[in-house]
């Protein structure tokens, strides 16, 4: 009966040790399988926020899209609607111009009333902050002038305006029109 005792406790010895094998082998493969876990779920993490970035990218071009083109909108009706403005405050000009052609009056007064008109339209390039240049005997700037014509005069001094053809204006710093003018040596 010692044999059979010392069988059975081989046996059971033999059980455990094999269910302590299996036991070992599968926490192993347990822990095989969590990194592919972990992979999977950092995989799908970064996968997520990929899509995010994406659609944060795409939404931000959608968005800068749209601002350019009502920017450009925006600058076309403020262009149209400077010239509208503009054109509005020299309409009474060209109402005064055309009542001077319409009327039956004597040479001066005639020509007091287009002085008046003269006056008018100055008045209103001036609140436009248009203003005027080129007279006679400034000193001769190509950046302002437009030389046309080169005479010898010994009453002007060198390299100065002698004869205005057309006045020039500017608006601030910027030309609009060139004064085209004779020039003196």
């Amino acid at each position: 009966m010692a044999e059979k005792a010392k069988k059975t406790q081989k046996q059971e010895a033999g059980e455990i040790k094999e269910n302590e094998i299996k036991t070992q082998e599968a926490a192993e493969k347990e822990t095989a399988e969590e990194p592919e876990k972990e992979q999977d779920g950092e995989t799908e993490a970064l996968k997520k926020q990929l899509a995010e970035t994406n659609d944060r990218l795409l939404r931000t071009l959608a968005e800068y899209d749209n601002f350019r083109k009502r920017s450009q909108k925006e600058k076309e009706a403020l262009y149209a609607d400077v010239r509208a403005e503009t054109i509005n405050k020299l309409l009474p000009v060209a109402d005064n111009l055309e009542r001077a052609v319409n009327a039956q009056a004597d040479p001066a007064n005639y020509k007091k009333g287009v002085e008046m008109t003269l006056t008018q339209l100055f008045d209103i390039l001036s609140a436009l902050n248009v203003t005027a240049f080129g007279e006679k005997g400034d000193e001769f700037d190509p950046n302002i002038h437009n030389g046309v014509m080169h005479e010898e005069n010994s009453e002007l001094p060198e390299n100065s305006v002698s004869e205005v053809f057309e006045r020039g204006y500017k608006m601030g710093d910027r030309i609009i029109r060139h004064a085209t003018v004779k020039v003196a040596n």
